[in-house]
């Protein structure tokens, strides 16, 4: 009988898929002070500039779906190598978008890459480890992946100050070349021939029906995807609230986006010292429980004016602390519930979190104005929607796959 071993990666390889995983989110986050700058350029209201964003979040949910069965049938590297160099590519077309419809494209073409460095972590991350041990690496990732969110408003601001927001992705492009090479150079392949999916990709798509029949699924995308939509909205809106309604500078816009990324890296430092004892449906049930109380807190502060700009930043900071926490162990133990195909598992996990990401940004969008009202009805909904997966998961998750996905045990 052939055994797997299973091998911690050293902290070089660490470093190198939090930087990987880092490319959608400083995709994201380095812009985000440039936004009202963009819709200024193009003449163009604040919604049609949040929909730049919208189209990243479509590419990159559409790319997970994409990359995780595809990696499952061929192996991980190869296809997170075209990933990288996808989102290399794009990045340079972004900088010479002159219409607001090519970088609305453009964006979409460049999370269609960065999505393989986010899925492919994940399940390299859930091929060499048990699941204390992946939930561990993951968050540790997440840490390394936070360093670039939490410096990129701030980078990205003092470059809206040096030459524009098209500088901005002039950046990007250096770091997906950087990571391009280091990928080529360092990742290895985790997921051996033996194990790949046959008949190739068919059958690794095929997986999706099986998992989406599955409640525990299901609790766990409402509980890490509603979270990742409470922040989104955050994303989404905070640089016009932020900025025009409360009338912050966007250098100093970087540094309360920052707050929030720190807390995101708290999250993940509490979760590796805690999942092995106290295990992640436990983590999962008590972070869903403040993402939902601290939303409703933000909703309330949001409508009725209450503690203004202030109330509103401690408020975030509790929603958005504890997304990473929720994805680590929600993504892991969704995983090792699907050992045969976790590619697919990490796919359908993150493109739903991402596909709520984005209706969120359309969500708060329709309110066509820079007042807090539209991002606190949105995120007081999606932390209600939170608390109901974690209903979900503390109800099914001990029942066993053939008997959640079937209603009966397996003969």
């Amino acid at each position: 009988m052939s055994h797997v071993v299973r091998r911690r990666p050293d902290a070089r390889l660490i470093l190198l898929l939090g930087a990987l995983a880092a490319c959608g989110p400083l995709a994201t986050d380095m812009y985000l002070p440039s936004l009202p700058a963009i819709a200024q350029t193009f003449g163009v209201a604040p919604g049609v500039a949040q929909s730049t964003l919208t189209s990243f979040m479509a590419g990159f949910s559409i790319g997970m779906l994409l990359y995780g069965p595809v990696s499952d049938a061929y192996g991980r590297r190869p296809v997170l190598l075209g990933g990288i160099a996808l989102f290399t590519l794009s990045s340079v077309a972004c900088a010479f978008s002159f219409s607001v419809g090519s970088l609305v494209f453009v964006r979409f073409l460049q999370a269609l890459g960065a999505g393989a460095a986010s899925v492919l972590a994940r399940a390299i991350a859930r091929d060499a480890h048990e699941p204390a041990d992946a939930a561990r690496v993951l968050s540790m990732v997440a840490i390394v992946t936070a360093v670039g969110p939490l410096l990129a408003p701030l980078i990205g601001g003092q470059l809206l100050l040096l030459g524009g927001w098209r500088v901005v992705f002039a950046v990007l492009t250096l770091f997906g070349a950087l990571c391009a090479t280091a990928a080529w150079l360092r990742v290895p392949e985790t997921w051996p021939p033996e194990k790949r999916a046959s008949p190739a990709v068919l059958k690794s798509f095929a997986a999706y029906g099986r998992l989406l029949r599955d409640p525990v699924v299901w609790g766990h995308m409402l509980c890490g995807g509603m979270a990742f939509a409470s922040m989104f909205t955050y994303i989404s809106a905070t640089p016009f609230v932020y900025i025009e309604h409360f009338h912050v500078s966007p250098q100093r816009y970087g540094f309360f986006f920052g707050a929030n990324v720190f807390g995101i890296m708290i999250g993940n430092f509490l979760n590796t010292r805690f999942v092995g004892r106290f295990g992640s449906l436990r983590i999962i049930s008590v972070a869903a429980t403040v993402s939902s109380a601290a939303s409703l807190f933000v909703a309330l502060v949001c409508v009725t004016g209450w503690g203004g700009l202030w109330s509103i930043v401690v408020g975030l900071f509790f929603v958005v602390g504890v997304v990473g926490l929720l994805s680590a162990n929600c993504a892991t133990d969704l995983m090792h519930r699907y050992p045969h195909n976790a590619g697919a598992a990490a796919a359908v996990f993150g493109a739903m979190q991402l596909a709520l990401g984005a209706l969120a940004s359309i969500v708060v969008g329709l309110w066509h104005d820079t007042t807090p009202t539209g991002m606190g009805f949105t995120i007081g909904a999606a932390g209600l929607l939170c608390y109901a997966g974690r209903l979900m998961l503390v109800r099914w998750h001990d029942r066993p796959v053939s008997e959640s996905v079937t209603g009966r045990m397996a003969p």
